[in-house]
C-alpha cells in the first residue's frame, strides 16, 4: 500500500469518526428535548417549596378570615398551581355562618380555583344553630369550594343530621343556605317520637 492510500483510508476513518459523533450529539440533544416537552428532566413536576405545620387564612373584602386551611406538610407545585396537603383541615369561618371544619387524610389545594379537593376519611362536622341540627358527614372524598362554603360529593356518604342518620350516594351542602341535598338510594333513619305524657 502506497502512501497515497494509506493517507485516504486515515481520511476515510476520520471522516466516519466525525459522522458517528455528530449523530450521537444530534440523538443526545432529541433526547434532552423530549424529555424537556414532558416534564421529565426539568424539575417542573418536582415542588418549588414545601412547608411543614402550616396553615393559611383566605380573607373576605372587608377583611375578616373566610376560611382557613392547615396540614401537616404541604408541598406546591409550580406546573399546575396544586398544592398537595398532607392531614389537611379546612375551616369555613364565614361571618355569620356556622363553622363548618373538614378532616381528611390527604388532599389538593387549587390555588387558581380556590378548590379543595379532600381524599381518604372524609370528616365533615357543622355545629347545631338555633335554624338548623348539627350535621356530621363521612365519605372518601369531597370537594370543597371555599369561596362558595359548599361541599360536595359523587361517593357513598354516611351522615347525621341532630338525630336522625342518613345515608346515600352522592351529597350536595351549602353552608349560606343551610341547604343539604343526598343524593343515589339511600336510607333516613328518623329518632321515634317522644309520645306526650297521660294527664294525670
Amino acid at each position: 500500500m502506497n502512501k497515497r492510500t494509506a493517507h485516504r483510508w486515515r481520511l476515510l476513518a476520520l471522516m466516519l469518526t466525525a459522522v458517528f459523533f455528530a449523530f450521537g450529539s444530534f440523538w443526545l440533544l432529541q433526547a434532552v428535548q423530549t424529555d424537556d416537552a414532558t416534564g421529565v428532566g426539568n424539575g417542573l413536576n418536582e415542588p418549588d417549596y414545601i412547608v411543614e405545620n402550616f396553615s393559611f387564612v383566605r380573607m373576605t373584602e372587608h377583611g375578616a378570615p373566610r376560611y382557613v386551611v392547615s396540614g401537616a406538610r404541604l408541598a406546591h407545585h409550580p406546573d399546575n398551581d396544586v398544592s398537595e396537603v398532607t392531614r389537611p383541615v379546612v375551616e369555613s369561618m364565614a361571618p355569620g355562618r356556622p363553622r363548618m371544619t373538614m378532616h381528611a387524610d390527604r388532599g389538593q389545594v387549587y390555588h387558581g380555583e380556590d378548590r379543595v379537593e379532600l381524599m381518604g376519611n372524609v370528616d365533615v362536622n357543622r355545629p347545631a344553630t338555633p335554624k338548623s341540627a348539627a350535621l356530621r358527614a363521612k365519605t372518601e372524598a369531597l370537594t370543597v369550594l371555599a369561596d362558595d362554603e359548599i361541599v360536595k360529593t359523587d361517593r357513598p356518604v354516611q351522615m347525621t343530621l341532630g338525630a336522625a342518620s342518613a345515608n346515600g350516594v352522592g351529597m350536595v351542602a351549602e353552608n349560606p343556605t343551610q341547604k343539604l341535598h343526598l343524593g343515589g338510594r339511600g336510607q333516613i333513619v328518623y329518632p321515634p317520637r317522644t309520645s306526650p305524657a297521660p294527664n294525670q
